[in-house]
C-alpha cells in the first residue's frame, strides 16, 4: 500500500512491537529479560524478535559463546522508531495518566531537563501540529496527473 502509515504498522503494528523496542532502547536486551518483564510467551516473543531482525530493526548480536548466548540491540532503523514511541508516550502522558502523572519521566541529555518530545517543522522549526498541515500527494504516492 502507498501509505507511509501502513508500511510502518507493517513492521510494528502488531501490540508486542512497540513493547519488545522500548525495552532494547532502555537496555533490557537479553530474550530472558525480555521474556520476564514483557510477561509474553515465549514462542511469541521469539516470533516477535524475529519479525524485527528481518525487518532491520533490531540486530541479534552474540554476547557468550559456551553456551551460544544472544542480546538484540536497536539498528538505526530501530532507533528512529524509537523517536516514534516518544510522540506516543507524550500523548499517552497527556490524555490516559491520571493523578497518577506519567510513569516514566525523560530527561533531555542536552539541556538536562526533565522535557517531552514535541513535533517541530523541519524546514522552520516552529511547532508543527496536525491542524498545521495540508497532505499533499507525494511522488509516490498513486495519485494521477
Amino acid at each position: 500500500m502507498a501509505c507511509s502509515i501502513a508500511r510502518t504498522l507493517d513492521v510494528i503494528g502488531e501490540p508486542w512491537s512497540p513493547l519488545v523496542l522500548r525495552n532494547v532502547y532502555i537496555g533490557i536486551n537479553r530474550f530472558d529479560q525480555l521474556q520476564q518483564t514483557l510477561g509474553i510467551s515465549r514462542k511469541v516473543l521469539a516470533e516477535r524478535l524475529k519479525w524485527l531482525v528481518e525487518r532491520g530493526v533490531l540486530e541479534r548480536r552474540e554476547y557468550s559463546t559456551k553456551p551460544p548466548r544472544h542480546e538484540y540491540a536497536l539498528t538505526p532503523m530501530g532507533t528512529e522508531l524509537c523517536d516514534l514511541l516518544l510522540v506516543m508516550v507524550r500523548w499517552g502522558d497527556r490524555w490516559l495518566a491520571g493523578e497518577a502523572g506519567p510513569p516514566v519521566l525523560y530527561r533531555h541529555h542536552a539541556c538536562g531537563q526533565i522535557s517531552h518530545v514535541e513535533l517541530t517543522c523541519s524546514v522552520c522549526g516552529e511547532q508543527m501540529r496536525a491542524t498545521d498541515v495540508d497532505v499533499l500527494p507525494g511522488p509516490g504516492s498513486l495519485a494521477t496527473a
